[in-house]
């Protein structure tokens, strides 16, 4: 697959901690990072580059370690590692710090990046992403279900993959609102998850995440996300997410030391970026505004 699919923005790859990460780009100005989640890549954020650049904003949605036309190295898939994949693409082009705005695990990391590299963060957006001491507590979500599910060693990959990568479209559809994902953005992630490499990348998220609770890594891990966020944050929900559902993420506000701002994006999924983008944009341009 051609990961750098042509538009208004610009493609590159940008090295960062000896990891080479394919990044695209629209506009000038402060910067504003954005991270998807799975099992998408950079195109999730093709609704917000255009209004951000518009604004004033330069927007740089990266695909994550793994993903896409990024590295795919053995290692490196928990949380506290991509935080530092993250900070080090802001210096990497050329920024002390940025808006970061992550969705689902791109908000995973988004979140762990607040606490471990706060002065990177100049403000946080979490995007159907609740603070992960959250997330791991919300034991009955499908959310949780699926990553528990993906712990089996080889099947989950091929499961994800057979047939043309059925089961990622089947997955965007049973966790969005009615009418997306549309056709383009459905045969484009088929086509990522396929990407020699990804579909294992991809999992080794969940599989650190669930195996790492009881672990000295992960305890360390859980013991430093109690620590207050000091950067301001915006959360932003989709009011119908049934992957991770608006009740878990409530809640996630008494984390962050700063101002914080909760909004539920009406008539949306998990997803709310793409299915709903005037909606999202809108509260996303009036916040970095304020």
């Amino acid at each position: 697959m051609n990961i750098e699919l042509p538009g208004p923005w610009t493609h590159r790859d940008v090295s960062a901690g000896g990891t080479r990460f394919h990044v695209a780009e629209q506009g000038e100005g402060p910067l504003v990072l954005l991270l998807h989640g799975f099992p998408e890549f950079w195109w999730s954020w093709h609704h917000q580059m255009g209004a951000l650049a518009a604004a004033g904003y330069r927007a740089a949605a990266v695909d994550l370690r793994g993903y896409g036309g990024s590295d795919k190295p053995p290692r490196g898939y928990d949380l506290v590692t991509l935080a530092g994949d993250a900070a080090g693409l802001v210096r990497a082009l050329g920024e002390a710090g940025a808006v970061v705005v992550g969705h689902d695990w791109g908000g995973l990391l988004a979140w762990t990046m607040a606490v471990y590299h706060p002065k990177v963060v100049q403000r946080l957006v979490a995007v159907s992403a609740p603070h992960p001491l959250r997330v791991r507590r919300a034991v009955r979500t499908p959310w949780m279900a699926q990553a528990l599910v993906n712990q089996l060693p080889v099947w989950p990959e091929r499961r994800l993959t057979e047939f043309n990568a059925v089961r990622a479209a089947r997955l965007l559809e049973r966790w969005s609102s009615p009418g997306w994902p549309d056709a383009v953005t459905e045969r484009q992630v088929r086509a990522a998850v396929r990407i020699p490499g990804v579909a294992h990348c991809a999992l080794e998220y969940h599989r650190w995440f669930l195996r790492s609770v009881l672990r000295p890594d992960g305890l360390r891990y859980a013991h430093r996300m109690a620590a207050p966020v000091h950067a301001p944050t915006l959360h932003l929900h989709g009011a119908k997410d049934p992957a991770l559902p608006v009740s878990v993420a409530q809640g996630s506000g008494r984390y962050v030391d700063a101002p914080y701002t909760w909004k539920a994006v009406e008539n949306a999924g998990h997803f709310p970026h793409e299915e709903r983008p005037e909606a999202f944009n809108a509260e996303l341009l009036a916040w970095l505004g304020r």
